[in-house]
């Protein structure tokens, strides 16, 4: 298995894409701390995964010093940190208040920042072995690109995109590794909420026919699922990985690499 033995952490690790990762990461020999705002998350599911959750608030500095802090009285060490937690709200700029703007920010970027930073101690420790460690954000083809009615959204991911750079830069000679998935349309709660809401361009239309344009769209024909995400994930966690650093993993089936065509 590629991560035995391995100490890994994921924020959001009860959510869509989180959930997916933490069994991934654990079927290659991890052991994997959940971190989330409950151990439901939000698909309330009750299932026992066989992780270990922690509490956390990303937004929060003191939920991050408590959680690390409880992952170095056990293991002394951390090879992985996911960073997953995110949030999106479906609004222009002049339609999105402070609170949001800064909500969006307090998650997205902030949350990235607060869990990394606090991380670094466990993850150098790891590292002394003479195998990197690694961190994996998340930020988005909308850091390149934008939907509309995203604006928030799009700002916080771009500046986890920018954040990753510096930090692999930053922390590189130290043995840990810092790289950006970058997904794009992928079936979880979020993009289930996406559908319903005014920022898909349907109004809250027909759910199934948005899902099919949302395919149709893509030259692959089709939307990711979060055990594609967690397969990436996998391997940027792993040794075979070891020369991956400050990149921006863009998987979203070919979506950014188009031209979108008149339809005539």
């Amino acid at each position: 298995m590629k991560l035995d033995g391995k100490i890994a952490l994921v924020t959001g690790g009860r959510g869509g894409i989180g959930r997916a990762v933490v069994k991934r990461l654990m079927q290659e020999g991890a052991t994997v701390y959940a971190a989330d705002l409950t151990e439901q998350g939000s698909l309330k599911l009750h299932d026992d995964d066989g992780s270990h959750f922690i509490k956390l608030d990303v937004t929060s500095e003191q939920d991050s010093i408590s959680a690390f802090s409880a992952v170095k009285a056990q293991h002394g060490k951390l090879h992985i940190l996911v960073n997953a937690a995110g949030i999106e709200i479906e609004k222009t700029i002049e339609q999105t208040t402070l609170a949001e703007w800064n909500q969006s920010f307090a998650v997205n970027a902030t949350g990235t920042f607060l869990t990394s930073k606090y991380s670094l101690p466990l993850l150098r420790a790891a590292a002394e072995s003479g195998i990197s460690s690694s961190i994996i954000n998340f930020g988005s083809y909308d850091g390149f690109i934008a939907d509309p009615g995203l604006a928030a959204y799009c700002a916080t991911k771009g500046a986890v995109h920018a954040l990753t750079r510096a930090m692999a830069c930053d922390h590189g000679p130290e043995g840990i590794r810092v790289n950006a998935i970058c997904p794009g349309y992928i079936d979880t709660p979020m993009l289930q909420s996406f559908f319903e809401g005014d920022g898909s361009g349907g109004e809250g239309g027909n759910i199934d026919s948005l899902q099919q344009a949302v395919r149709d769209v893509h030259p692959m024909r089709t939307y990711g699922t979060p055990e594609d995400i967690a397969n990436l994930v996998n391997w940027l966690a792993s040794d075979e990985a070891r020369y991956a650093s400050g990149q921006l993993w863009v998987l979203d089936g070919g979506l950014s690499a188009q031209v979108q065509q008149m339809k005539l």
